[in-house]
């Protein structure tokens, strides 16, 4: 196995084949712009200590930011975090930083931010985004409250102290969805638009990050740490961004755009999806190893068995796609949708996406409360069904297989 992998540099190039950031002409023609809006400023990252909020983080201390409070249930991503920011020479650390482990929905939250604001900008990424959520009616009710009950609580409060830049990620499964978790999101970014008039509010669909913590990818990491076998589907490909291009996508939408849009990158159907199974190989190679594809997922787990300092090859075991909620492509907006393409150069926008009133947003949320606080448990089909009557291009794709149940 090669002693040094430099995990930035195989994600550049081997999978989003960038040399530099996608966002390097755009973070340079709006540098003053965003200077201007981030210097002296005082901010609020929920779910900071997730990748794409690490990401943010450090791409906002490009900038002389006064004040950063960050919120995470993850206290050693916390604790991580805070070790990053101290120990990197290219960010600028503020007067004042402070993390809190605490969740965004608990009563503790309210008074840390009713103490610490008002905020200038506030950002959250707290949210769930496995497809391998949608299991059963707990997990479900469980992302649902995370991803739409708490982001309508949270901007409830943002109402009596409204900050001069609010963003919430969202996915590129919220265009056409097909699985509940980019249902989840899709009815999110409703939720939150209906605010648009009130607090200036921004969001961002973006394509999978590479080695993000809990995805595929992170697997394979910890996978080779236990020596255990790789695995991953054939035939599902995916747009591909860095970690580090994650953060500047969300710190360009957050301050830089209009309440109301929906920002992605602009990526090439033709050159820019990438197959896990390629990422795979890759991943082996450039640990030195030679892959050695087995035939099952036991196969692969006996061979995993014998590895030892001197093996020279690796087992990875390769399946067809056979879950539910798995989306055989990615799309970042619908045809209905308008765009703007020409005010950045590697990001698109989203324009005027209409807006649900705010009692329709709260029949919605009722509905969907109603049918988790009732005596008899509820059934997935039954979820699916409420989600269906609002947003019509939901087509949900059920097999009755979930991730959970492969390596």
């Amino acid at each position: 196995m090669n002693p040094i992998f430099d995990l930035k540099e195989f994600i550049s190039q081997s999978i989003t084949e960038r040399r530099e950031s996608l966002l390097k002409k755009d973070l340079e023609t709006f540098h003053q712009q965003l200077d201007d809006a981030l210097t002296g400023k005082s901010c609020l990252v929920i779910g900071g200590a997730g990748t794409i909020g690490t990401s943010y983080i450090m791409a906002l201390l490009k900038f002389r930011i006064e004040k950063l409070i960050v919120i995470d249930i993850n206290e050693n991503g916390l604790t991580e975090l805070i070790r990053n920011i101290r120990s990197s020479d290219d960010v600028i650390v503020p007067e004042i930083i402070k993390t809190y482990p605490v969740n965004f929905g608990d009563r503790v939250f309210e008074k840390i931010f009713n103490h610490e604001g008002p905020f200038d900008v506030v950002a959250n990424f707290a949210a769930h985004k496995h497809v391998r959520s949608e299991k059963d009616s707990f997990s479900i009710e469980a992302m649902i409250d995370n991803n739409v009950f708490k982001a309508n609580q949270l901007l409830e409060l943002l109402k009596k102290k409204p900050p001069q830049h609010f963003f919430c990620v969202s996915t590129d499964k919220a265009a056409n969805p097909v699985n509940i978790m980019g249902a989840s999101k899709k009815l999110m970014e409703d939720v939150i638009l209906s605010y648009a008039d009130a607090i200036p509010i921004k969001t961002a669909r973006f394509a999978n990050v590479a080695f993000s913590n809990g995805s595929l990818l992170f697997g394979f990491l910890e996978r080779i740490s236990r020596k255990q076998p790789l695995s991953c589907p054939l035939g599902i490909k995916r747009f591909f961004v860095s970690p580090e291009e994650s953060g500047q996508i969300c710190l360009i939408a957050s301050i830089l755009g209009e309440s109301g849009d929906i920002f992605f990158p602009k990526l090439d159907m033709e050159k820019d999806l990438v197959s896990f199974s390629d990422i795979a190989l890759a991943f082996i190679k450039a640990l030195g190893y030679e892959p050695d594809i087995c035939s099952s997922e036991g196969e692969a787990i006996e061979k995993a068995k014998h590895l030892s300092k001197d093996s020279t090859s690796y087992p990875v075991y390769f399946f067809d796609s056979d879950t539910s909620g798995e989306k055989p492509y990615e799309e970042f907006y619908t045809d209905s949708e308008e765009l703007d393409l020409q005010l950045f150069s590697n990001l698109g926008v989203i324009k005027k996406a209409p807006q649900l009133k705010t009692k329709d947003i709260q029949s919605i949320i009722k509905n969907l409360t109603d049918k988790f606080e009732s005596q008899n448990l509820v059934d997935k089909s039954e979820i699916v069904l409420i989600l269906k009557e609002y947003l019509p291009n939901f087509d949900h794709i059920e097999k009755g297989k979930g991730l959970d149940q492969r390596m």
